[in-house]
């Protein structure tokens, strides 16, 4: 099992009629931005624990598990869809409570590297420093495409519904690490039995399941704009760091409809941009080289 070297704490926030799970490093500091990290889809704040312990200074960290993932989930029957701006308005008010009116130095990994690029565009005088790790966005869509993807919205919230969407559940979190190796073959074992226990959790039958609210693989009824992205971009007055990782996770999911040349094109729009790569790395490289991932960023923020 991973030996953790700094020790987080959970605390709930009230946002949004959410019980929002936030976890916590280090202490406030007045000479030193806060630090705020925000996962990615189907993941975890937990997840954030191997970098943190890479981190060579102390810093007051904070890092919210998203509404139906982790420990954030509704009071009462979970929504059956969920609408990227909610993640937008959460942050803002996170920010509200933690860090009032100080800057902050956002860092999110995938879709929370999506939440992080539109929201240092939407609030860009709270943000003193930016980095994204691997979010992409999606690929470039046509107005044609609306009918059909309200029509698959509507079908899939009916498969939610049948219970045709749920998550596997496994029989103990032996079997969710080895899902999580399968996934990523550079994840080690201590690893992943560590992730496994804060990744999933028993239900009522004993078996484990994932800390995700299924209903999340419902697709968007919108459409991604990227003309919208690009104009949020250009606002973004902070210092961008992006960082992708060596194996190129785009070309593995989409098949050539949306490259790394494409995300990088869209990169341009920053106003600040430095962009690095982290060698024998996939796309949880925060996972798979959390020291020079740590470096990187330390390097960025100092």
């Amino acid at each position: 099992m991973y030996q953790v070297q700094k020790p987080s704490q959970s605390t709930f926030v009230p946002i949004r009629h959410l019980q929002y799970h936030v976890r916590q490093w280090g202490s406030p500091s007045t000479d030193q931005a806060p630090l705020v990290l925000v996962h990615g889809w189907m993941d975890v704040a937990a997840s954030w624990q191997f970098m943190v312990d890479a981190l060579q200074a102390d810093r007051w960290i904070i890092a919210p598990d998203w509404r139906g993932f982790g420990l954030t989930r509704e009071p009462g029957p979970a929504p059956d869809s969920y609408w990227f701006a909610d993640y937008l308005a959460d942050l803002d008010l996170l920010l509200d409570h933690f860090a009032q009116a100080r800057q902050v130095d956002l860092v999110g990994h995938s879709m929370g590297g999506n939440v992080a690029m539109m929201y240092g565009g939407v609030r860009p005088e709270r943000i003193r420093r930016l980095v994204n790790l691997e979010g992409f966005g999606l690929p470039a869509t046509k107005p044609a495409q609306a009918p059909g993807r309200y029509a698959k919205w509507i079908d899939e919230i009916k498969s939610l519904h049948a219970g045709k969407m749920a998550l596997k559940a496994y029989e103990s979190p032996e079997g969710v690490a080895r899902r999580l190796m399968k996934t990523n073959p550079r994840l080690g074992a201590d690893k992943a039995a560590w992730l496994a226990l804060h990744w999933a959790a028993p239900n009522a039958q004993g078996q484990w399941e994932i800390q995700g609210d299924p209903a999340h693989k419902v697709i968007s009824a919108h459409l991604y704009q990227v003309e919208e992205a690009l104009e949020i971009y250009r606002r973004i007055s902070a210092p961008v760091l992006s960082v992708t990782a060596s194996d190129d996770s785009l070309s593995q999911w989409w098949k050539g409809t949306f490259t790394l040349a494409q995300y990088l094109e869209r990169l341009q729009a920053v106003p600040q941009l430095q962009s690095e790569v982290i060698a024998d790395a996939g796309h949880m490289l925060h996972h798979d080289q959390p020291d020079a991932l740590a470096r990187l960023i330390e390097n960025f923020l100092n």
